[in-house]
């Protein structure tokens, strides 16, 4: 643990976590698991997909999130023409009056920012979806030989609609597996949606306010780094991992229905996740319910499953809880 920062400065830090989903809760009726997660995504540094069908207020939750961070929000609705250019960047041709000499400047595209929401990914062709996917990794952009860095903090999320097939491109499995956790947006719950009637029909705005910026949120990141995992904890991550793979010593769900199993990202991505679920509840240490409630984001798109799966209508939370089950954790 950072030696200059005192037991105050860390529950300073801790405290103001709660500030933010109070702010965001403004905005938002109800999904408290999707903001908890979509916060995990943003703490632990990587970027989430979001998955549920119109109407649900994923632009809404991502906006009020902007808001509220007090960070540089853009938002780019993928179409089956869109460009990479049309996202990365594009260079211009600018002339100098007095000399006229011409040059070339770089001009910078949407994905220069801190947080982006790429809606509806999957209606872009593969070649922009490569392109924007190769930018979250190496958080850069090169262009004509001429490497660009995006800004710190920098959390992409994106949303596809899972009802709609037609004029879709679903993403490839090992883009998929870029994504540090698939988040589903379910629909409210019958209270729940009578406040959002009552909240979005009237004429009262609820206006978030800006609880966060930019220099903390790195400040956090760096702090998900430090919670403690211990190796008990850490052993059963690998040994969680290892047995979404078939093979002989697999659970016999896994054998039955997974196809191609996860691999050792997923195991760097749930370690860091739990650690950034502890330090969102006021914990410098993970735990085991950590590790349980962030499985099956982490995991779901990064389990292949068999046609029999598919046949027996068994889905990826499916399979992970029965990983769940097979795969004790040992004190």
């Amino acid at each position: 643990m950072n030696s200059t920062l005192t037991e105050a400065d860390i529950q300073t830090q801790l405290a103001k976590l709660g500030t933010l989903r109070s702010a965001i809760a403004q905005a938002i009726v109800g999904q408290e698991a999707v903001v908890e997660q979509l916060l995990i995504g943003l703490l632990a540094g990587g970027h989430c997909l979001l998955e549920g069908v119109p109407g649900l207020g994923k632009t809404l939750l991502v906006r009020s999130l902007g808001q509220a961070l007090e960070l540089q929000f853009r938002r780019v609705q993928f179409t089956p023409d869109l460009m990479p250019s049309d996202i990365l960047g594009t260079e211009l041709l600018e002339e100098d009056h007095g000399t006229g000499h011409r040059h070339f400047r770089f001009q910078p595209g949407p994905i220069f920012t801190n947080l982006l929401l790429a809606d509806e990914l999957n209606r872009t062709p593969p070649k922009t979806q490569a392109a924007l996917l190769e930018a979250m990794q190496e958080r850069t952009v090169s262009y004509a030989g001429v490497t660009h860095t995006l800004p710190a903090p920098f959390f992409v999320l994106a949303t596809q609609n899972p009802l709609e097939q037609a004029g879709t491109y679903p993403l490839p499995e090992a883009q998929l597996d870029r994504f540090l956790l698939h988040i589903r947006v379910d629909y409210p719950s019958e209270n729940e949606e009578r406040d959002i009637l009552a909240q979005t029909t009237g004429t009262r705005h609820s206006d978030v306010p800006s609880v966060m910026h930019g220099e903390e949120v790195l400040a956090l990141q760096a702090r998900v780094r430090e919670v403690h995992f211990g190796d008990d904890l850490l052993s059963w991550v690998t040994r969680l991992v290892r047995a979404s793979r078939p093979g002989e010593n697999a659970p016999a769900e896994v054998r039955q229905w997974v196809k191609w199993g996860a691999g050792p990202r997923a195991g760097q991505s749930l370690v860091l996740a739990a650690k950034a679920r502890a330090l969102l509840h006021g914990r410098l240490a993970a735990t085991r319910e950590d590790i349980a409630a962030l499985a099956a984001p982490v995991m779901r798109h990064r389990l292949l499953l068999s046609f029999a799966a598919e046949a027996e209508q068994k889905s990826a939370d499916d399979v992970i809880a029965a990983l769940l089950r097979s795969v004790p954790f040992a004190a």
